[in-house]
């Protein structure tokens, strides 16, 4: 079973009236980087970024937080839930993530889905200094191939929140993910 998809069709059927998200994780990887590792669909969560223009329309977005809620009660005893949405700025991402972002093809009435470039993912999964995160890096690395050139570049104009914690994580994971990009890039062992 792929329990992003079957989170989102049940955020879908909460939905009166058109939404849209922006996927983050692994369901991003699950359901916007087919093919991928049956792990990623495994995941009992679907996270998502909520640009700061969306919630400025708070009042206009009170259907998806209303479906939101009822989808998570009805997902709950599945131990499945939609669950972390992220503000943009709680989020690291190149400035034009936004305009840059890739529509997901499913085929849902209410719910249009999205997922970040693979740069801006992997940008994403550096706040958290885990393994597994470097792991999912290594996989976007073999779906769109970045030089370090490349990777540096976009470290250097990132957001990065302004959280101390989340800052050193980021710092100390860069050169990790370098690694893995020169890696690739010599054709040679994978390291982490």
């Amino acid at each position: 079973m792929n329990n992003p998809r079957h989170i989102l069709e049940t955020l879908d059927r909460h939905l009166s009236a058109p939404a849209e998200i922006t996927l983050l994780g692994r369901a991003a990887l699950a359901l916007g980087c087919a093919p991928s590792p049956a792990a990623f669909a495994a995941t009992h969560d679907v996270d998502a970024i909520l640009p700061l223009s969306w919630l400025a329309a708070k009042d206009e977005q009170l259907d998806f937080w209303e479906a939101q809620q009822r989808a998570n009660g009805e997902l709950e005893p599945k131990g499945l839930y939609l669950m972390h949405l992220f503000r943009k700025l709680e989020v690291i991402l190149t400035p034009n993530w936004l305009s840059r972002r890739v529509r997901i093809p499913l085929e849902f009435p209410r719910l249009a889905v999205f997922r970040p470039v693979p740069l801006d993912l992997i940008l994403t999964k550096m706040a958290r200094g885990e393994e597994n995160d470097l792991a999912d890096i290594e996989f976007l690395l073999t779906r769109e191939p970045l030089t370090a050139d490349q990777l540096r570049a976009a470290f250097a104009r990132a957001g990065v929140p302004d959280i101390p914690e989340t800052q050193a994580l980021f710092l100390a994971a860069q050169p990790r993910v370098l690694a893995l990009a020169n890696a690739r890039e010599r054709g040679g062992p994978q390291t982490g």
